[in-house]
């Protein structure tokens, strides 16, 4: 079983989304507060769908929290932690996973704070994506117009997604689609049915 970590999420329905993926693969998921949205949400448990009753979940107060009751708080917790960002050099499929590990994803708008990637500079692992330039043939729309204020880009894209106005990169895997890639890698290099290990 793996768990799937998801730190101050902010969109229910990428949420629900990844906890049916949770069900359907035996994994449990862990809600590290605080949350964008109150767990009674309709677009979760529309997400969810009939899943949501049957999904191990696990809500936090903080990041403390949830390492102290996952005895997590030691160095040697490491190489159970898995913090997925794009500042990593190592990629999701140069990691090795094992049973019980800790896929951990950071809040739609942000990722992942950079005190805690710097904590744990060994953990940190990206998955692999074209630039905008090469992926999308209308990125220059995205930039703002002259004099426009630059904090006027945070908004979602019609995929859940956040603009970042530093750098105006539009973020081509929502939050759900991103834990469902390492998952899925994480179970097959573990021998999950079906699939045959690495």
């Amino acid at each position: 079983m793996f768990n799937i970590v998801l730190v101050e999420p902010e969109i229910p329905a990428n949420t629900g989304n990844i906890g049916r993926t949770c069900v359907v693969t035996g994994s449990r998921l862990h809600l590290v507060g605080p949350l964008g949205f109150s767990l009674e949400e309709r677009a979760l448990r529309r997400a969810g769908l009939g899943y949501w009753r049957s999904l191990d979940v696990t809500v936090y107060e903080s990041w403390e929290d949830f390492l102290a009751r996952n005895d997590l708080a030691t160095r040697s917790a490491d190489a159970r932690l898995h913090l997925l960002t794009k500042k990593a050099r190592k990629t999701y499929a140069e990691a090795r996973y094992a049973t019980g590990d800790f896929l951990v994803f950071g809040r739609e708008s942000t990722g992942l704070a950079e005190g805690l990637l710097a904590a744990h500079p060994t953990c940190c692992e990206r998955i692999p994506m074209l630039a905008d330039a090469q992926s999308l043939g209308d990125a220059d729309d995205w930039a703002p117009a002259e004099g426009q204020d630059h904090r006027a880009l945070l908004r979602q894209d019609v995929c859940g997604n956040f603009v970042d106005p530093e750098d105006y990169r539009i973020s081509a895997l929502n939050l759900s689609n991103a834990a469902a890639i390492v998952l899925y890698e994480a179970l097959r290099q573990t021998g999950f049915p079906g699939m045959g290990p690495s």
